[in-house]
């Protein structure tokens, strides 16, 4: 008869499952084992069983170390559902009152609690330090321990005092666990819990049920992702945004286009928080559309797709949001829209932190560049920058292996670049490789003297694009690695020192092109990028000349270029649907629009159009709670520098707020202002260049106007003849 199996037993009396995943049994035995335990599992791989099973079954309570109050609540609702008595599972941080605390103090002293939840933070006070020293500890548990390393997506300081704490309680065994480390950060994580004797338990990172793609980001990235969710109706997924602005903005437009989402960030009220990601575990929501502050270990096992609409910080990030898909082993798409703007608008918000952070996170940055950029498969660049090799070619689960481009020979390439990287003697990074091959003379490389060396400019020929290519691929076939510790410096491994001697064919494939789109001049919001329909364009640039000639103002007064282009691309025929058009407000709509979109539809009937009315984005009312107080302030004559210093805004985002007011078709009077700061004269000229010009750009005005006038002079004269002449 088979002896019976006592984990299993106690896995099905408590949790109702009779078979472990993947390591868990292994890990499970070796925390009962009272050994240190450091376990790498991916998103939905069953981590909290890892330690929630043995807190059942050992003596004592087991504290778990947790970075989020959401997801200690999530955990304890879970384990208290298993269970008869509530008293099993508690957690403690700043949402308890006093009260509260003392009743689940109560319950632990009376060996009730098998699994406390704790916060760094809470776990740092004296009266609790005082507290966990007079109890039974089973074992400590860190949870998404990759917090502790500044190499991890999501460093938190407060992790790195976690072992000097557990010192002053008690010293027993730990387990700590995370979804997502390179070889860096583990490494940093078992130095600092002071654990780099612990038994290393690795699942694979790979989730073969999980696509990935990279979209160009675009004017059109709204109507694109509107149009994908409503493809999807009725399916749940989550889309993350980079500031807290965009996700409550974009949410806006979301509802507005009769799609069910909610918002989720740290600046929203707690209690409405939670009532959001309830709203979305109960399904009473379809999407969410959050920072990263949400999800971490949020268990839905159904979520069908996680959109990126900023590029994350780092592939760590990456990989930990995208695992939220798809954790039930079903489909799980993960689309990310890239362009080279998002990074270099992140690259600015680290200006002004310490220079090792700032190194830290630039090359962070650029391994999120590389993969968004490579078309080699993505599975396989993935799992390399988590330490795991993948060997199949093609994972037919990814943009790049169901479209694959063609490989090049780059056996010379390689030599090209193992050639540099040993003639600077493996002490440079990609960057400098790079200018060392296409012979740019930085001023760094003019102090080294590396100009003079032979192989400076041995690679013109190629662009910095194909370069990159190179070296990134070199490191997934294993020639070079790369000096994490030493800010990203370029080694080259014994496989790499074997082919500088007898090289062998080396193939690649070239990476995608991102296009840059043009910035429309005037701060539209969102205008296209070119009109889909040019007769229909060119078309009403002729009505717009007409009107122009007949109303006596410059045509860019009437509608400017992005707004017809958008109108020739979704094609309104009613002024309700013009005012959808980026813009356009209801003003504008009803003093201009009578023509414009007369001649649409004519252009519509007489051409069969078929209008993409399904694709069409409802915009939110410009008149957003910023604008209208915008509006009202100015309407008490209130400073613009006041204005902008009650909101927090910088001069110049404020004159963006009033410019995009003024285009939408909205009447102010700045009178108040402008005479206060600007002599009458002065203000007379700006406003008769408007008014003889054929553009309202800001450049041609500056050029024409010579320096004598400021950048903000220009702008605000331009709002008050934008106002007065267009509104």
């Amino acid at each position: 008869m088979a002896k019976k199996d006592h984990l299993i037993e106690a896995m099905k009396g408590y949790f109702g499952f009779d078979t472990f995943k993947g390591n868990q049994k292994l890990i499970i035995e070796n925390v009962l084992a009272g050994k240190d335990t450091f376990v790498l599992m991916p998103t939905g791989g069953g981590k909290s069983l890892c330690y929630q099973l043995p807190s059942l079954i050992m003596d004592g309570t087991a504290i778990v170390i947790s970075p989020l109050i959401a997801l200690m609540k999530n955990q304890v609702d879970a384990m208290r559902n298993f269970s008869e008595e509530d008293g099993i599972a508690h957690f403690m941080n700043s949402s308890l009152t006093k009260a509260a605390i003392d009743a689940v103090k109560e319950d632990i002293v009376k060996g009730k609690t098998k699994l406390l939840y704790v916060a760094p933070e809470s776990l740092t006070k004296e009266e609790n330090i005082d507290f966990l020293r007079q109890i039974n500890i089973s074992f400590y548990a860190v949870d998404e321990a990759h917090c502790i390393s500044e190499w991890g997506h999501d460093f938190r300081p407060e992790y790195r005092r976690i072992r000097p704490i557990i010192n002053e309680i008690g010293k027993r065994p730990i387990i700590a666990l995370t979804a997502t480390a390179t070889p860096k950060v583990q490494h940093d994580i078992q130095k600092n819990l002071g654990m780099t004797d612990a038994i290393v338990f690795k699942s694979s990172f790979n989730r073969p049920n999980l696509y990935y793609e990279v979209r160009p980001k675009t004017s059109s990235i709204d109507r694109e992702i509107i149009k994908y969710i409503k493809a999807n109706e009725g399916k749940s997924g989550i889309i993350y945004c980079l500031s807290r602005k965009k996700v409550e903005e974009f949410a806006s437009i979301l509802v507005a286009n009769g799609i069910k989402a909610l918002p989720y960030h740290a600046g929203i009220d707690s209690q409405i928080r939670s009532a959001n990601q309830d709203a979305f575990l109960m399904e009473k929501v379809d999407v969410i559309v959050a920072t990263i502050a949400f999800g971490m270990g949020i268990d839905k096992p159904d979520v069908r797709y996680v959109i990126h609409y900023d590029i994350p910080k780092s592939l760590e990030g990456y990989y930990q949001e995208t695992g939220r898909s798809g954790r039930d082993g079903g489909e799980g798409h993960c689309i990310a829209f890239y362009s080279h703007k998002d990074l270099q608008k992140l690259e600015k918000f680290m200006q002004g932190k310490p220079v090792a952070e700032q190194e830290i996170g630039r090359q962070l940055l650029q391994e999120t560049a590389g993969y968004a950029e490579t078309a080699v498969c993505r599975r396989k660049v993935l799992l390399h920058y988590f330490g795991e090799e993948y060997l199949e070619e093609n994972c037919g689960n990814c943009d790049n292996c169901l479209n694959p481009k063609k490989q090049v020979e780059a056996k010379d390439l390689l030599s090209g670049v193992l050639e540099v990287i040993d003639a600077l003697k493996e002490k440079y990074k990609t960057d400098y490789v790079i200018n060392m091959l296409i012979g740019n003379e930085t001023s760094e490389i003019q102090s080294y003297k590396h100009n003079e060396l032979e192989v400076f400019g041995s690679g013109q020929d190629e662009d910095e694009k194909t370069w990159n290519a190179v070296i990134r691929q070199a490191q997934i076939a294993g020639y070079l690695t790369k000096d994490i510790e030493n800010y990203g410096l370029l080694k080259i491994t014994p496989k790499g020192r074997e082919f500088m001697k007898k090289p062998v064919s080396f193939k690649i494939i070239k990476d995608n092109e991102f296009e840059e789109e043009e910035e429309p001049e005037t701060p539209i919001r969102g205008g296209g990028s070119c009109a889909v329909d040019p007769v229909l364009y060119s078309m009403m640039k002729d009505l717009r000349k007409k009107l122009s000639k007949r109303l006596q103002v410059p045509p860019f007064v009437i509608f400017q270029d992005p707004s017809l282009e958008a109108m020739a691309t979704t094609y309104p025929v009613s002024l309700e649907e013009l005012q959808n058009i980026p813009g356009v407000g209801a003003g504008k709509a009803k003093r201009y629009g009578a023509e414009f979109v007369e001649l649409i539809k004519k252009h519509v009937e007489e051409n069969e159009i078929e209008r993409p009315e399904d694709l069409r984005v409802r915009t939110v009312a410009n008149k957003s709670k910023l604008k209208v107080w915008i509006v009202q302030s100015i309407d008490r004559k209130v400073a613009l520098d006041d204005i902008a210093v009650t909101k927090g805004l910088e001069f110049s985002e404020l004159l963006d707020e009033i410019e995009a007011i003024v285009y939408s078709g909205t009447r102010i009077n700045l009178d108040y202002f402008l005479n206060d700061v600007m002599d009458e004269d002065r203000i007379e000229e700006i406003y008769e260049y408007f008014k003889d010009s054929e553009t309202d750009s800001l450049d041609s005005a500056i050029e024409e106007l010579g320096a004598d006038y400021t950048e903000e002079e220009i702008r605000l004269v331009r709002i008050k003849f934008l106002s007065e002449m267009a509104n």
